[in-house]
């Protein structure tokens, strides 16, 4: 008779990482070499990113499970892996799955090195007691400097405050790409055989026998809308067994019961798929169906459960937008979400599975506050909205402040910008015009100078395309909240005015060429106009009002035919970012399922003086 199987363990790991050092694609290479696809099964790159945002912008949104099998010498492991989020605007992500996990695997790319998010989420990590393995990736670059790095690495951990034990890290040396890890990069490359092994040896197992005799309990940390199952919520195990068909409860933080209801589902990760399961005990992560309140941050347990499990503080929004409805005159004619009764649920119900979204109603009951991290988080929002459908107006960021001791305090960023030599200066004075500070300023190898700047969050909005030309679009800028201080005094607004229609009607090709020398034009000729829209910017301070329908008068002499000889640059079209950024304080973004348009916030002239006039007195 051949020997009993020996049971599965189970291992719970995060990978977290810098947004662009690797994550997927190494999580990818995981899945493979673990058996989650079938040899020669036909399998898409990033099959970690599933939203249709992260692969179009090549960053991880939200947060995905997933789950490999590995067979060591002492039997199977599964190992329950967790895509964490690379950048800190969608940080409430990443603090909520650290609670979910043993362990995590920091990323750092060889020859970018330790950068502002590899900051923020290690010590996300630290603060939980968990103790990295820090991977060295991209090894196979011929820019990396894996020494270098991996001295950084170092003198990070000793800055945020590791332990002895945190600071004692095991170190791989990989290339996701090309799928391999290794201890020393002397040793044979045989795959991710060492990273297994070292995520076996170094995580600890999450399943002491004594939990299990506990009653059931578990934190919901991902909360996803399912059409078939309806809510379901993921989270780890903390003690006792679950099984569907069971009688629950969940308990708010401070321990107040919110709904009783029973288990239909309990699901299991295996692979890239989720799989109903009989059963499952403490330590397993798994997701549940059949409750229709309780929502992240709950605690969800047997009825005999009094106590609810202790949920990571999230940190508090430090950038707002007023959300409001569609009044152009071009409104409904592309979106089929257009009332503000509509708006509110779906900003609510982002509210309730993204705990560092913040929605309260505006004074205007048409229009709503949204707060959050910074203006990616804000953007992705808006750009999913506008895909499912939705109208809107945005309005300009504004900073949120905090009162203490009397004193007005702001949020400060630590902006970390890689530039060519040649651009340093102009950078360095653009920043300090913003109220930054120079923290630090050093080579960085191939030309290349890097500055760390402190620099308050209001002066950091609409900077980056700003930036982007003054670098000749070779700069890189990553930003980070450090802490808040006290208020910098005014800094200077947009410098360039604003082109606005007079008239309604569709743009002209006559006119928009004698605009030209005017500005840069947003908008094509056949475009859709009306009065009070914003069609270019201006090359002057102030803002002009200029008819773009306007038709050349024809006559004996003058034929419509020679229009065609008139040969208009390309306008400049801004990404929904970049036009929540250009904005002033006047204006809004109107933004449709078609089309992302900028306008004046009062369309009548008239209005708009009385407004200015108003404001100044």
């Amino acid at each position: 008779m051949s020997a009993p199987r020996p049971p599965t363990r189970l291992r719970n790991l995060a990978i977290i990482a810098h947004v662009d050092h690797g994550k997927t694609t190494l999580v990818d290479q995981m899945l493979a070499q673990g058996g989650a696809f079938r040899e020669n099964e036909a399998r898409d790159e990033r099959a970690m990113d599933s939203n249709p945002q992260e692969r179009e912008r090549g960053i991880t949104i939200l947060a995905k499970a997933t789950s490999i099998l590995f067979e060591s010498e002492d039997g199977p492991v599964r190992i329950n892996v967790v895509d964490t989020p690379g950048h800190a605007d969608f940080g409430g992500e990443v603090e909520r799955i650290l609670s979910m996990v043993d362990g995590c695997l920091l990323l750092v790319d060889a020859a970018e090195g330790v950068m502002p998010q590899t900051k923020f989420v290690l010590s996300k990590a630290l603060a939980r007691g968990l103790k990295p393995i820090v991977v060295l990736n991209k090894v196979d670059r011929p820019s990396a400097n894996p020494d270098q790095t991996l001295n950084d690495v170092f003198e990070l951990f000793l800055a945020i405050g590791a332990s002895d034990e945190q600071a004692d890290f095991p170190i791989l040396y990989a290339s996701g790409k090309e799928g391999w890890a290794v201890k020393d990069l002397a040793h044979p490359r045989d795959g991710l055989k060492a990273l297994f092994e070292t995520i076996v040896a170094r995580v600890p197992d999450p399943e002491p026998i004594a939990r299990r005799d506990q009653p059931f309990t578990m934190l919901a940390t991902i909360l996803e809308s399912d059409p078939f199952l309806g809510r379901l919520l993921t989270g780890r195990i903390e003690s006792g067994a679950v099984k569907p068909g069971d009688t629950v409860k969940s308990l708010t933080r401070d321990g107040k019961e919110i709904e009783r209801g029973r288990l239909t589902k309990v699901l299991a990760f295996r692979g890239l798929k989720r799989v109903p399961v009989e059963s499952a005990e403490a330590g397993d992560i798994v997701a549940v169906a059949g409750l229709t309140d309780t929502t992240v941050a709950d605690t969800i347990g047997a009825p005999d459960v009094l106590m609810a499990l202790p949920a990571q503080p999230i940190d508090p929004p430090t950038l707002a937008i007023t959300v409001s409805i569609n009044d152009s005159p071009l409104a409904g004619r592309a979106g089929d979400k257009v009332q503000s009764r509509v708006i509110r649920e779906r900003l609510l119900r982002e509210a309730e599975s993204n705990v560092a979204i913040r929605v309260r109603e505006a004074d205007n009951k048409d229009s709503f506050e949204v707060a959050g991290r910074g203006e990616l988080q804000l953007g992705v929002l808006i750009e999913t909205m506008r895909r499912e459908g939705f109208e809107l107006s945005i309005s300009r960021p504004k900073v949120l402040l905090r009162e203490e001791n009397g004193a007005t305090l702001e949020p400060i960023e630590e902006a970390v910008i890689d530039v060519d030599d040649e651009f340093s200066g102009v950078v360095i004075e653009k920043m300090s015009l913003r109220k930054a500070e120079l923290q630090d300023m050093r080579p960085s190898g191939g030309g290349k100078t890097r500055l760390v700047f402190h620099a308050p969050s209001r002066g950091l909005v609409g900077y980056h395309g700003e930036f982007l030309t003054d670098t000749r679009g070779s700069g890189v800028m990553n930003r980070l909240f450090h802490d808040w201080a006290p208020w910098k005094g005014e800094i200077p607004g947009r410098r360039n005015g604003a082109l606005i229609s007079t008239e309604p009607g569709k743009a002209v090709t006559y006119a928009l060429f004698y605009l030209e020398e005017r500005g840069a034009l947003f908008v094509s000729p056949g475009d859709d106009l009306y009065e009070g829209m914003v069609i270019g910017e201006n090359a002057k301070g102030e803002d002009l009002e200029v008819n773009p329908i306007k038709e050349k008068k024809l006559s004996n002499v003058r034929a419509s035919g020679k229009d065609e000889a008139m040969r208009l640059t390309p306008p400049r079209i801004m990404t929904l970012e970049q036009a929540i950024a250009w904005i002033d304080d006047d204006e809004l973004v109107e933004v449709t399922p078609k089309a992302i348009r900028v306008r004046k916030t009062y369309l009548d002239p008239h209005e708009r003086k009385r407004r200015a006039r108003a404001a100044v007195g």
